[in-house]
């Protein structure tokens, strides 16, 4: 089992190759949560993840003959960028093994760091049996995602950071996916301060480490998608729940929209860019998912690799949730200046205009009249009951399109 020599350990052996990131308090967050809390900003590493400490203390570790023959793994994202990063930056030769599924913003980040990617099946398990035949093939080294104890130390060097950013901390919500993270940095932060309060957070579509904890052994789950897509893990590692056991204090899970909403609100109150698995934390934070009350807390931001088309999604989803944008369907009469006059009554109440649809022979109309959809840009819930109000004032029959 990784212990707390090990991590401090690969924390002088990367020395400045990776980055200390930031760890600053919030004050909108604190308000909205009811901790006290402080964003650890691990998406501002190179690679955009933390994914990169782990790689580098692997590699790190190898012998001369072991670079010589190269690393290889299988990854659909941020573990194939620090790996690819970081092989380069040491002058090994790297293979990354991606999904065909991958998306090509991944796929062009991973080459342009200087690995050889390789896309093969359809999903990670095919990706990790090609990334493992590859290696007994060419006797390269197998650098796993997680479930390696030098990848797990070096994923802990961040717990140290955080028990000196951080004075008094009293605790950490961390996502988890294999374990790598939590394990390392629980060790980490208990070894040194058993009080602080060790907090994990899963998607509530595949829950496996809380599962594995539960049974006492690693349980594979069946595949489900999630947003949160970089902890989206079917099966913990064998060295992973162990750890998880011993220093994990809690395990919460959040639903989709909740971590949609968390990316919102990061962009718009923080100007942070967090990925699914990135806003996790933050996500159960928010929505009160943990025993947490007014605790000083840091919330890890682990990644922020999200599509920007994905991203865009996310926004008008966030923005729909939050009554920010809302779409009414109208049914009036046929005639010319109706839709002037229902324009009108939106302009009265300062409510923007995003889109309107006619349809004359869809949705039950009447012979004679006309379904206007509009969708309209609002203040919030509050902003929306106003033109709703205002709607049925002007005497318009509509109803909410959700």
């Amino acid at each position: 089992m990784v212990t707390l020599a090990d991590i401090q350990a690969a924390r002088v052996r990367m020395g400045d190759l990776v980055d200390r990131t930031p760890c600053d308090r919030s004050q909108t967050f604190s308000a909205l949560t009811g901790n006290s809390i402080f964003f650890k900003l691990e998406n501002l590493q190179m690679t955009g993840s933390f994914k990169e400490r782990g790689a580098l203390n692997k590699m790190l570790l190898l012998s001369d003959a072991e670079r010589a023959r190269g690393v290889i793994c299988a990854s659909a994202g941020n573990h194939a960028q620090g790996v690819s990063y970081h092989a380069t930056r040491l002058g090994i030769r790297s293979k990354i093994v991606m999904p065909l599924t991958a998306p090509l913003v991944k796929v062009a980040a991973t080459s342009g760091y200087g690995g050889e990617v390789v896309q093969s099946g359809w999903n990670y398990d095919e990706a990790y049996a090609e990334a493992l035949r590859i290696r007994d093939e060419e006797g390269m080294t197998f650098i796993h995602a997680f479930d390696d104890e030098a990848v797990i130390a070096g994923q802990g060097t961040i717990g140290l950071e955080l028990l000196e950013q951080v004075p008094g901390l009293e605790a950490v919500v961390i996502p988890i996916g294999g374990g790598g993270l939590i394990g390392g940095i629980g060790c980490a932060i208990k070894e040194i301060n058993p009080a602080v309060r060790v907090v994990g957070v899963e998607p509530s579509v595949v829950p496996s480490m809380k599962e594995a904890v539960s049974a006492g052994q690693c349980v594979t789950l069946p595949p489900a998608r999630t947003i949160a897509d970089g902890i989206g893990v079917r099966r913990v590692g064998n060295a992973t729940l162990p750890l998880a056991m011993k220093y994990v204090d809690e395990i919460v899970t959040v639903d989709e929209e909740d971590i949609a909403n968390a990316i919102l609100l990061l962009l718009e109150r923080e100007k942070t860019v967090a990925e699914g698995a990135g806003a996790t934390s933050t996500a159960a934070l928010l929505q009160r998912k943990t025993s947490l009350v007014g605790k000083k807390t840091v919330s890890l931001v682990c990644g922020g690799n999200i599509d920007s088309i994905f991203l865009s999604h996310i926004i008008e989803r966030g923005l729909v949730k939050d009554g920010r944008i809302v779409r009414l369907r109208l049914q009036a009469s046929d005639h010319p200046g109706v839709l002037h006059a229902v324009t009108g009554v939106f302009a009265g109440v300062r409510a923007n205009i995003v889109s309107v649809q006619h349809e004359r022979a869809y949705f039950g109309v009447k012979l004679g009249n006309t379904v206007m959809d509009f969708t309209l840009e609002t203040r919030g819930p509050e902003h929306v009951a106003e033109v709703c109000d205002a709607l049925v004032a002007a005497g318009y029959a509509f109803e909410r399109v959700r």
